[in-house]
């Protein structure tokens, strides 16, 4: 059967499973443990930030939207205290409570890779562009209601539950309007940049910039750049 005959449909959920791997790659990595969510999601009608910390983004462009993280105390502190034992800091000069300033901060960065490594996925893989705003992140002992923006005509709204390494509970939060992308002619996405690979690259660029157009030079400060 061509695709003419049944075309590569992209909807809502399709994001939604998108932004939950964006999740789970992007702490999993940040934590150096497992992150996974349920293989169930819940449709609901209105989103909500609740207790204990309550992080928000919005989306525009391409497509609008929403997206909520709410983190139990418990869940927040492990993937705090994780984040930043991976980052070089000593134990005893963590925070201790989840009402820290530093763990918003904190937990408020994370938002902004996943959404960010969210982002990029969708301009590689539906060539469309959506921009962010900076991340919220509220501690509360309230829910509190969350409505998208108005120009929303078919809002959606999705619940999926994440596990982390120890348990603990979290939840994510989609609100889109209902939209579709269906693929017109076919095309193979961009594959995701590597930094490591693109630092290493600019170096060696560089160096050779510096070093000028004569070859032995040229290959002396390639060598250095790559450490020999």
């Amino acid at each position: 059967m061509s695709m003419q005959d049944k075309p590569v449909v992209f909807g809502t959920e399709d994001l939604l499973l998108s932004l939950c791997n964006s999740v789970s790659a992007v702490l999993t990595k940040a934590t150096r443990g497992e992150i996974r969510f349920s293989g169930m999601v819940q449709k609901i009608t209105k989103t909500c930030l609740k207790p204990d910390i309550g992080c928000f983004v919005l989306f525009d462009g391409g497509f609008s939207g929403l997206v909520v993280i709410n983190f139990s105390a418990q869940a927040a502190m492990e993937l705090y205290e994780k984040y930043m034992v991976e980052m070089g800091m000593a134990r005893a000069e963590l925070a201790t409570s989840y009402t820290s300033d530093e763990v918003s901060n904190v937990m408020g960065e994370l938002m902004n890779q996943i959404v960010g490594d969210f982002t990029g996925k969708i301009a590689r893989e539906l060539q469309t562009h959506i921009t962010q705003n900076q991340p919220k992140m509220l501690v509360i002992n309230k829910q509190v209601v969350l409505s998208v923006d108005t120009r929303l005509d078919q809002p959606q709204a999705r619940r999926v539950t994440f596990f982390t390494t120890q348990n603990n509970i979290f939840y994510l939060e989609l609100a889109v309007d209902g939209t579709e992308f269906i693929r017109l002619v076919d095309f193979e996405p961009h594959e995701v940049p590597d930094p490591d690979e693109l630092i290493a690259q600019s170096a060696i660029t560089s160096a050779c910039a510096d070093a000028g157009t004569d070859p032995d030079a040229e290959a002396d400060a390639l060598l250095k750049a790559l450490g020999m």
